[in-house]
């Protein structure tokens, strides 16, 4: 970490930046990462140039922040497939429909997967390619989200720290991210199913080519060739990187609100300050490729 200004390019060298949307408008909210879209109905069938406008927004913006929207799981499943086939994840509780995860958080209920930066599914040969978030019960105050742009966290890495990185391998495992919540007898089954994988330290995004950290703290378990005293403090260094909140935007959720986030380019943090409350959120994601 170091003080001073930083690097903060929001799309790669190239890109048509200032280019303008015709289907609907952009309303920023951070410097590289995060935009609201307005203008847009979710809940009807996307015709090819409305869902070409979105992926471009998806793809300059990383996570797209949509107001009430209140979609039906069907829906929200619906609006999902625009993008690819759908996940299901036997380790998360299941909403409506296999395709649905369903978080309920505060309350009675145990606390689990949340206050910690990750990627998700990243323990998978073909981690999401990215997941459309839709709240059902928000809590009076807190219970924002955070996502991190690791494009920019990759950017702002020295020279020396690149070199070590670019093309090196880390090792993925679900373990670590289940093992604080579930016991042995429920992931002794899935470990067959989910073998740890192996996955670059730097992946280049297949559609804007640029390159970004893949590493996170959920899943993320030593990076292969050096030692394990040199990788925990490499990777220490690397995970850290999705703290800077130059890299980063904060929602705030209202009733009917949707996030859809690009999986491969960003890391989020769901921020657990509303207890007693409750917090009730149904996710969908979408299959992805392997990251190269």
């Amino acid at each position: 970490m170091y003080e001073g200004r930083r690097t903060l390019r929001r799309v790669p060298d190239g890109w048509p930046e200032e280019r303008p949307y015709e289907l609907f408008d952009v309303v920023p909210q951070g410097r590289v990462i995060g935009a609201e879209i307005r203008g847009v109905d979710l809940s009807r069938p996307l015709d090819p140039e409305l869902r070409e406008e979105l992926n471009r927004a998806l793809l300059e913006w990383k996570v797209l922040f949509f107001r009430d929207a209140h979609l039906t799981s069907e829906e929200q499943r619906a609006f999902a497939r625009h993008w690819g086939e759908l996940e299901t994840n036997p380790l998360l509780a299941q909403g409506s429909a296999a395709e649905v995860a369903r978080f309920e958080k505060g309350g009675a209920a145990t606390p689990t997967f949340e206050n910690v930066w990750h990627t998700d599914v990243t323990f998978r040969e073909r981690p999401a390619l990215g997941a459309v978030l839709q709240l059902r019960e928000v809590p009076p105050f807190g219970g924002d989200t955070l996502w991190a742009d690791m494009a920019a966290a990759y950017d702002n890495l020295s020279d020396e720290v690149k070199a070590r990185i670019d093309d090196a391998v880390a090792v993925h495992d679900f373990i670590p991210g289940f093992a604080r919540f579930y016991g042995p007898e429920r992931l002794a089954p899935l470990q067959e199913r989910f073998p740890p994988v192996r996955h670059p330290v730097v992946r280049t995004h297949p559609e804007t080519g640029r390159r970004m950290l893949f590493v996170n703290t959920s899943f993320t378990t030593h990076i292969e060739g050096v030692d394990r005293a040199e990788s925990d403090e490499l990777l220490g260094l690397l995970v850290r990187q999705a703290h800077v909140p130059e890299y980063q935007v904060r929602f705030t959720w209202r009733p009917g609100s949707i996030a859809f986030w690009d999986n491969r380019a960003t890391q989020h943090y769901a921020v657990d300050d509303y207890f007693p409350h409750r917090r009730v959120a149904e996710r969908v994601a979408i299959a992805g490729d392997r990251p190269r």
